[in-house]
């Protein structure tokens, strides 16, 4: 490992499975201190133990992101542990099941907004701050493809989606001299709990309905997490140092047709 995050201090949401883990474990190779999150406490459990078996230095805190107490806590948790936050990736999120727009509860809706957008929001509200006072740093929010174009039967996941992307683009304009770049990750379905818990669904033929899920894509196949996360490394990375205000797409090769 190159050390490319030696010292950084990062917090992570989601950090007990999928996306959030695995960026977690990779920052920590790469020498940066985490503080990570997730509802799931038994989970983020077994993520912290990982961590510092990687030799990381890691705190971390069972939290509702969508909760509007939940994130400046966290920051203070990374003032506290470490002095400082440098990178935070902002990847806890929900998704729902098939639904046509006119079957979508209310409930529905105001599950994706509160997670998805007002999660990030609250989380971007209390991390710029603390990156301001260290110096600057990056913000990666984990969007996705359906928050750039139409995602039929997943109205509600989409529009949520498409705030990040808003929030993202404008609060990288906002703070573009103040030495603070902030970026969106846009994948398409991947190999996750999360694909499988929701969009996928209970199915008497798994595999045909991940081979329809996959049908679209030009590559022919979902993505690995660890394809994902590396398109996150980069975004946070110091020496991508000129980019802020970005969707970046890691989908296969899907918006391209």
């Amino acid at each position: 490992m190159s050390g490319a995050f030696a010292g950084k201090v990062v917090l992570v949401s989601g950090a007990a499975r999928g996306f959030g883990r695995l960026a977690a474990e990779r920052f920590a190779e790469e020498g940066a201190r985490l503080v990570v999150t997730d509802i799931l406490a038994e989970g983020l459990a077994e993520t912290i133990a990982a961590l510092r078996d990687l030799g990381a230095e890691a705190v971390g805190r069972a939290a509702d992101i969508g909760e509007e107490a939940t994130a400046p806590a966290l920051v203070d948790l990374a003032r506290q542990s470490f002095g400082r936050l440098d990178i935070a990736i902002n990847n806890a999120g929900v998704a729902h099941g098939k639904l046509r727009l006119a079957d979508i509860d209310t409930p529905t809706m105001e599950r994706m907004l509160r997670i998805n957008l007002m999660g990030t929001f609250f989380a971007m509200r209390a991390e710029i701050p603390a990156m301001l006072e260290a110096g600057g740093g990056a913000i990666v929010n984990i969007a996705s493809v359906a928050g750039l174009g139409g995602a039929p039967t997943l109205a509600a996941y989409a529009a949520s989606k498409h705030a990040v992307i808003g929030l993202t683009r404008s609060a990288a304009i906002e703070y573009a001299r103040k030495g603070l770049r902030i970026n969106a990750i846009c994948p398409s379905f991947a190999d996750t709990h999360m694909v499988a818990d929701t969009v996928l669904g209970p199915s008497n033929d798994p595999a045909a309905a991940k081979a329809k899920l996959t049908n679209a894509i030009p590559m022919g196949r979902l993505a690995t997490p660890a394809e994902v996360v590396q398109a996150i490394l980069f975004a946070a990375s110091p020496e991508n140092s000129f980019m802020t205000g970005q969707a970046l797409v890691v989908d296969g090769g899907l918006t391209a047709m």
